[in-house]
């Protein structure tokens, strides 16, 4: 087994952010906005690491919490680690931290020609709320607006406990074992980062 974490991004990761970025992206993000998004309170950036090599990130995601949306901005999985569950991981990880904040709901922007990754929402239960016309500015496609309504449920931690078991079980099978450290957040309100 190899083992691979799911957890809180720091400083100590943006090289690896931005390689990532680049090669997923064409560099979307600069070093500073991704310092931003750690410095800021309403942002959380979590990422897939493999702790014998910290310098590496297989995956990356992130959101931003407003009002009581979580809004995730990016969700990225390195070419070469793609179809072996790690943007489950990283998609179960940022709805568990939403579901930690207390947030209601959870959106995203997704391209209308990446059918793996709208299926990827779907399986999640996102549904399409609309259509954004030339969102993306360097091919001027169609974004498709994603909704999550239920993360205020009293079902939904069971829903995310079923959804771990599920990742868990299918990493196994591929010889991953997945260690889960997204518990950084204390109980009373306002939700900050400890």
């Amino acid at each position: 087994m190899t083992l691979l974490e799911l957890k809180y991004l720091t400083p100590e990761h943006l090289g690896a952010l931005l390689e990532l970025d680049q090669v997923c992206f064409g560099g979307l993000w600069t070093l500073e906005a991704y310092q931003r998004e750690l410095d800021s309170p309403n942002s959380d950036l979590i990422g897939l690491v493999n702790p014998f090599a910290p310098n590496s990130l297989l995956g990356v995601g992130c959101l931003w919490a407003i009002l009581e949306e979580a809004h995730i901005t990016i969700l990225a999985v390195h070419p070469q680690s793609q179809r072996q569950g790690f943007g489950q991981a990283l998609l179960y990880g940022l709805l568990s931290v939403a579901e930690q904040r207390n947030l209601e709901r959870a959106t995203l922007e997704v391209r209308v020609s990446n059918h793996a990754a709208i299926a990827l929402y779907q399986k999640f239960g996102f549904k399409t709320a609309g259509r954004r016309k030339g969102y993306y500015k360097d091919t001027g496609e169609d974004a498709l607006i994603l909704w999550h309504n239920g993360l205020a449920q009293p079902e939904f931690p069971q829903i995310l406990s079923d959804w771990e078991h599920q990742i868990h079980t299918h990493l196994v099978r591929l010889g991953w074992e997945l260690q889960i450290d997204l518990s950084v957040y204390s109980a009373d309100p306002p939700l900050t980062k400890q």
